[in-house]
Order: structure tokens, then sequence, then C-alpha cells
């Protein structure tokens, strides 16, 4: 499992740069292409199904944000910004807000960045605790979306949108991926290499959330409260909080395990996946039977 641990309201004068910056990009063509161009040439690093449009995927990938249509299969740039995206997350209400965090082309970390505008520009919101910081693992919480947690040189906390943040404390060991709820606001699920965790705390204290102890891949909070884990050897799983009673929804996969997943707003039978092969996966049936729609 060593490729596991691999795995990788704005303020009025942010308003005005993100209009500015966003003349210049839509003025700028961006050329649609083939998938499996993008899946050889970068990294899947997040999936979102675009809230404004249902048929288009959102992929957040090592060389910025890319928007997949889904029917013709042709995929675009959205901006020209090339950044290494990571934390990639929406907000859960308002369809043109995203959140991000990773590394700009030119090195270094990016901070905590949002988009107000679909992700055709970007601005860094706060440089976070200790950084510019670079949260691999980050969510909003879709309880109260003012409330983010980042996972950078310990878990952190912002109640404010991102603008400020405190250090909870650290993270769990192993830990891959992490998922805010939808129904309590101090909810956390932790993806890790010892298993799924679960705090009820905001993340100061952690207790196991399955009784297996196997790796977990991936772990995903819809905004209606289901609850979607990988776990190696189990496959993908699925409880609608608050339970932890686990159903497996699958488990099919081959050496395949899921590093992200994307469910259709209001659509719970429409999912998406990327694989550790950066292939590309959609599932019209829940996530009971998949389809390859790409690959490098």
């Amino acid at each position: 499992m060593t490729q596991l641990l691999r795995r990788i309201c704005l303020t009025p004068l942010a308003v005005a740069g993100l209009l500015l910056t966003a003349v210049s990009a839509e003025s700028v063509a961006q050329p649609a292409g083939p998938l499996p161009e993008l899946l050889r040439s970068t990294h899947v690093h997040g999936l979102v199904v675009d809230r404004s449009d249902p048929g288009r995927l959102l992929i957040a990938t090592h060389h910025g944000l890319h928007a997949l249509q889904i029917e013709s299969g042709k995929v675009s740039p959205l901006s020209e910004n090339r950044d290494d995206l990571m934390g990639f997350t929406p907000h859960p209400e308002n369809a043109k807000v995203l959140y991000a965090s990773g590394h700009p082309a030119r090195g270094g970390n990016l901070g905590f960045i949002a988009s107000a505008d679909g992700g055709r520009t970007w601005e860094m919101l706060s440089a976070g605790v200790g950084g510019p910081v670079d949260f691999h693992q980050m969510d909003v919480s879709k309880a109260d979306p003012e409330v983010i947690y980042g996972n950078h040189s310990g878990l952190q906390v912002s109640r404010d949108s991102g603008r400020t943040w405190n250090r909870v404390g650290p993270p769990p060991d192993g830990m891959i991926d992490l998922a805010a709820s939808a129904r309590d606001v101090a909810r956390l699920y932790a993806a890790t290499q010892q298993g799924l965790l679960v705090s009820g705390d905001g993340g100061q204290t952690w207790q196991p959330a399955h009784l297996l102890r196997r790796p977990v891949s991936m772990v995903e909070v819809t905004a209606d409260g289901m609850v979607y884990a990988f776990m190696v050897g189990s496959g993908l799983m699925r409880t609608e909080e608050p339970s932890l009673n686990w159903q497996t929804v699958s488990n099919d996969f081959g050496d395949r395990y899921l590093l992200h997943l994307a469910v259709a707003p209001g659509d719970r039978s429409r999912l998406f996946a990327s694989t550790q092969h950066n292939e590309l996966l959609a599932s019209q049936d829940g996530g009971e039977t998949w389809q390859l729609l790409a690959a490098p």
C-alpha cells in the first residue's frame, strides 16, 4: 500500500481582482480535447459534478482545473491557470464557489484559495496557520459551509469561510482523505492507512468508524448525508448519517482502488471516480456497476 502514501463572501478588493482576471481569462479561447489525452499528461486530484450543469464534470489536476462535457467526452481547461490544485472541494450550496490549495506552477504553496466564478479565476484568501499552506486533505462542512477543515502541519479549521484558521491538533496517522459531515459541524471522517475513523469533536479525538482495520483510500460525504468510503479488500461502501452501519456497494474493481469520488447533486445514481491508475470511471446505478470513461 505504499502508493496510497503518495496520494496524493469575498472582500470587495478580492472580488474586484477576480473580475479583472476573469475578463482576461475569458478572452483566451480554450480548446477542447479528448479525455485520454488529459489523463496521459497530468494527474487527477479531485472530481466535482458541476451543480450549475449536471452534464459537466470538473476535474482538478496537477496542471489546473478542467471541465469534461460528459456526453461528448471532450475536456477543456477552464482558464490559463495551470497550478497544482490539491484539496479541491466545492461550496455545498453555491455552484460558482470552489475551494482548493496546492502548489503554484512556479513552485511553493498556494495557501487557501477560492474561486467565485466556477474555476475561471482564483484568489488566495488566507495563508493558513504556518503557511502558505498546502492542504492535500480539505473539506467544507455541509452542516455549516462557513466551516472548512484542512490538513497541513496538523489539522486546521476555519469558521469564516477560509479567511482565518486555527490549529485543531495532529491528524490521524497515515491520513489519506478527509470528509466533513452533512449533519453535524463537529463530525469528521478520515480515510487512513490503518482504517476508517470518525471524530465527533472537530478532529480533536478519533475513533474507528468500521470494524475492519484495512487501508481506506477515500471518503466522501454528500450534501444530503450519504457517506462513501473505499476500503481496500472490501470495495466501495456507503452509509447514511449518522449511522455507521456500512453496506458494500461494489467490490468488483480488480486491482483498482478509488482515490476520488463525485456524486451528482440530487441524483445518487450518477457517480464518477478516479483510480490509482489515473483512470476515470462512471456509474449510472449508484455505484453497483462501473464503466471506464477513459484511461491514460
